[in-house]
């Protein structure tokens, strides 16, 4: 068998998680994608992937796996890139979407490194809270924070953020402190409708001592931003749910804390995301395998140990 080949399958599996989205994007069917990766547990005499009719879950050997093909695959691309292969320096435009949050705090910070590497790079960033036409609006790669829905895209999977339940200590001295997710209902809940949450901003998910519970929130306050949230937590309107990262000096400060500590909501997964991986311009596969390596390094965002 290809094992390379196979390497690259299995891989795509993880990052899309269907069978039919990697069968899409290289133009083949969903059973010859299920074959290949039968060839890849044949040779290796181990299961990788239970599969449901709803979902695929990576058993711990097909978790070790996918960190060895994935070193594996970087190793090939490096070694092609040196010996020449990719004749020319990543040049040109590569548009890039994401939230003005996003952008700010972890995308802006880093271009430096990232035009410093490619001196012919040029970047443009187009920062919306809403999920842009990626094609009508001529992006090359977008870096989303949730579940991705479109199975038309290429997902490849960055890390994930955690969040906590924010408030001010004006709120708090106020209203005071809800004790469990369900006291939330006699709170004033900022609720975030924009992006990927738009249908479920409401329906608040946490992990606790008893399990997973949803609780159903309201407020008098709601925004598309999530500037416009921490904002509105800032001005003592209410509870909201966020990554405490996005609140570091205001914690330091004693303005704003973190509640509800026993009861987490669960990670938000983070995605590079764009069109189509076949013919993908060495620029903008430049951009995304950069962000890749970065998004990895960092601990507030990065959850590839867990792999």
């Amino acid at each position: 068998m290809d094992l390379l080949a196979a390497f690259r399958c299995f891989v795509r599996v993880a990052e899309t998680g269907s069978f039919s989205a990697v069968a899409r994007e290289v133009g083949s069917t969903q059973p010859a994608i299920s074959r290949q990766i039968a060839a890849l547990e044949a040779h290796f005499d181990v299961r990788l992937i239970q599969r449901t009719t709803r979902s695929l879950t990576f058993t711990q050997d097909g978790q070790d796996l996918l960190a060895h093909a994935r070193r594996v695959l970087d190793t090939v691309d490096e070694t092609e890139e040196i010996l020449g292969k990719r004749r020319a320096s990543p040049s040109g435009t590569v548009r890039i979407a994401s939230s003005t949050a996003m952008s700010r705090l972890h995308i802006i910070p880093r271009l430096p490194r990232l035009m410093q590497r490619y001196p012919d790079l040029e970047v443009e960033i187009s920062m919306s809270e809403q999920v842009q036409d990626l094609v009508a609006e001529n992006i090359d790669v977008a870096i989303r924070a949730g579940q991705i829905a479109d199975s038309s895209l290429v997902a490849r999977h960055l890390g994930s953020t955690a969040r906590g339940m924010i408030v001010s200590t004006a709120y708090l001295e106020k209203h005071g402190e809800p004790q469990t997710p369900q006291e939330l209902a006699q709170h004033s809940c900022l609720v975030y409708t924009g992006g990927l949450a738009r249908a479920s901003a409401h329906q608040w998910e946490f992990d606790g001592p008893d399990g997973s519970t949803v609780v159903e929130v309201s407020g008098r306050f709601r925004c598309d931003s999530v500037e416009g949230i921490c904002d509105a937590i800032r001005a003592g309107l209410g509870i909201s749910r966020l990554p405490t990262w996005m609140f570091d000096e205001d914690i330091l400060q004693g303005r704003v804390v973190a509640i509800l500590k026993d009861w987490q909501p669960p990670r938000v997964p983070i995605h590079a995301v764009y069109p189509s991986r076949r013919h993908l311009a060495p620029r903008v596969r430049a951009v995304i395998d950069f962000f890749v390596n970065e998004f990895r390094l960092d601990p507030m965002v990065s959850d590839y140990t867990a792999l």
